[in-house]
């Protein structure tokens, strides 16, 4: 099964067949909408919207161990997420897809972790986004789309509700950074902890205020957002259609060596809670 994590504009799931919704409870509490799971020419999908059904969740509330617990519960081993992002390029224009492999943490009021209370992990996170599956979604949008998709680059991503102030923007740009957004730590930092693959398509829906002021950047970020929509949804459909059966990277074994804590020493009802997440490592 191959989850999908829906961000702004991307609120429903693709065309799949056989379509449900899982309704699923975990010990972080509950994601944030009821899964869509279907197929897609034979692949098994989970779909979520980051945000809920109708925009809810804002990028400090999103729930996101739920959603990322919920989905390796459904039997989820590869994640493809959409951000929408500000670029910080001149030359990244809006309605650009950009694929990043580099993140830069500005969060500060978000649970980054699936551990603790007793148990102490050090994860290695030198490279946030899985290796294949980012090349996987650049190679999918090259052959989806028209324009393809810019490979690498740097997203900081903010606290959030409000946009960067000019200062920060242009200090971001100051220091080589591509692409700034809101919702992307920590759904990597917990994507691996969960020995999950995880990679995401962004859409360029505006420059950030280093270019100066925008009388509605709202407005011009749903616009762009909605045109990005189609190629963002054709890369996605292409990558789960065209994504090999083995996983090829290290991921699954994020978890080995990373636990500080000897097992005897761990509560029993912290074992109990990330059971899925690390049982087979408490032997």
């Amino acid at each position: 099964m191959i989850g999908i994590i829906g961000g702004s504009g991307i609120y429903e799931a693709f065309d799949l067949d056989d379509v449900h919704e899982e309704a699923v409870e975990t010990p972080f509490g509950e994601p944030s909408a009821p899964i869509t799971v279907g197929e897609l020419d034979g692949t098994e999908v989970a779909f979520l919207p980051r945000h809920g059904h109708n925009h809810q969740f804002s990028p400090t509330d999103a729930p996101y161990r739920a959603n990322i617990h919920a989905l390796k519960q459904l039997g989820v081993k590869r994640v493809l997420a959409t951000n929408a992002v500000g670029s910080l390029r001149d030359d990244l224009l809006p309605q650009t897809l950009v694929v990043p492999d580099q993140l830069f943490d500005r969060t500060r009021h978000r649970p980054y972790t699936f551990f603790g209370d007793g148990m102490v992990v050090h994860m290695e996170f030198a490279e946030p986004y899985c290796p294949h599956m980012t090349t996987h979604l650049v190679t999918s949008a090259d052959v989806a789309t028209d324009d393809g998709a810019h490979e690498g680059g740097t997203y900081v991503c903010i606290e959030g509700p409000q946009y960067s102030t000019k200062a920060e923007s242009e200090w971001f740009r100051e220091q080589g950074w591509d692409l700034a957004g809101m919702t992307a730590v920590p759904e990597a930092k917990l994507a691996r902890e969960a020995e999950l693959c995880y990679a995401t398509i962004t859409g360029i829906t505006d420059w950030g205020v280093w270019k100066g002021a925008i009388d509605d950047r709202l407005g011009d970020v749903l616009e762009n957002a909605a045109a990005n929509e189609e190629a963002i949804n054709a890369t996605v459909e292409h990558a789960i259609r065209t994504l090999p059966d083995e996983r090829e990277c290290s991921c699954e074994h994020a978890l080995e060596g990373t636990i500080n804590t000897p097992g005897e020493a761990i509560p029993d009802e912290t074992k109990e809670q990330v059971d899925l997440l690390a049982g087979e490592y408490f032997d």
